[in-house]
């Protein structure tokens, strides 16, 4: 009989340890449950913020609106050590430093004429411009194209860009040439530029290289690309009409 209660007794010792250790090992896996699911919401809160951060910085990058210049040599800064300080890119410079959200594009192509223009411009409009700066027909007047063809690709080009962004901003920048074709193209070249902006309803810059068009110190050594102290002037030519249109 008293072996039997001893039996007894050292089995029911037995049960309660096993029932202690089970609790233990219950209460130590719900503490590493608890302990997992506080973490995670830290760590994705983590990769949300980080994530969050990286979408709006680019985000803003997109946001930034975009100036195309389409122009020949003098857009491209032919001669120019450094392309950013063409025009374009001396715009850029004023823009940035006025803390405005644009991005200049520099489109210009040395040797470009209207028709060259009329053929690529389909590619350029890729760039979804808020402003397209129009810069083209010196080398058709160099050249002696026939004055109708030269107004003809430029309205191509311009209904191009109308017709795929009608709310973007066209500015065309006017030209003038020597007298080697003689007065009368030299003078119908000249109002081209006026009749297209009036026609269109465009931002004219009346000549591009105002006080800069046959000023030697201004001009490289061929007398027609403008140095780089000359391009200073273009740009401020520019300027004047575009930070009205900004």
């Amino acid at each position: 009989m008293r072996t039997f209660k001893n039996n007894h007794l050292t089995r029911n010792r037995k049960a309660r340890t096993k029932n202690i250790f089970l609790k233990l090992c219950y209460f130590s896996l719900v503490m590493v449950l608890f302990s997992c699911k506080s973490d995670v919401p830290k760590k994705e809160q983590k990769v949300v913020e980080e994530t969050t951060k990286t979408e709006t910085k680019e985000s803003d990058t997109n946001a930034a609106k975009k100036i195309v210049f389409f122009g020949d040599s003098l857009t491209a800064g032919y001669g120019l050590d450094d392309i950013n300080n063409a025009f374009p890119g001396l715009i850029q410079q004023k823009i940035d430093s006025l803390d405005i959200n644009y991005i200049v594009v520099n489109s210009g192509v040395s040797g470009e004429t209207t028709a060259g223009g009329k053929n690529r411009i389909d590619w350029v409009l890729n760039e979804k411009p808020s402003i397209f700066v129009l810069e083209l027909g010196a080398n058709d007047g160099l050249r002696g194209v026939p004055l109708i063809e030269t107004k003809s690709n430029l309205q191509f080009i311009i209904n191009a860009v109308q017709n795929k962004y009608p709310e973007t901003k066209i500015v065309l920048l006017g030209m003038q040439i020597p007298p080697n074709m003689g007065q009368d193209y030299t003078s119908e070249f000249k109002n081209i530029f006026p009749d297209l902006a009036a026609k269109n309803d465009l931002t004219l810059v009346p000549f591009l290289l105002e006080n800069v068009g046959g000023i030697a110190k201004l001009n490289q050594s061929d007398g027609i690309h403008p140095t780089a102290k000359g391009h200073q002037i273009l740009a401020e030519n520019v300027w004047v009409v575009l930070k009205e249109v900004l």
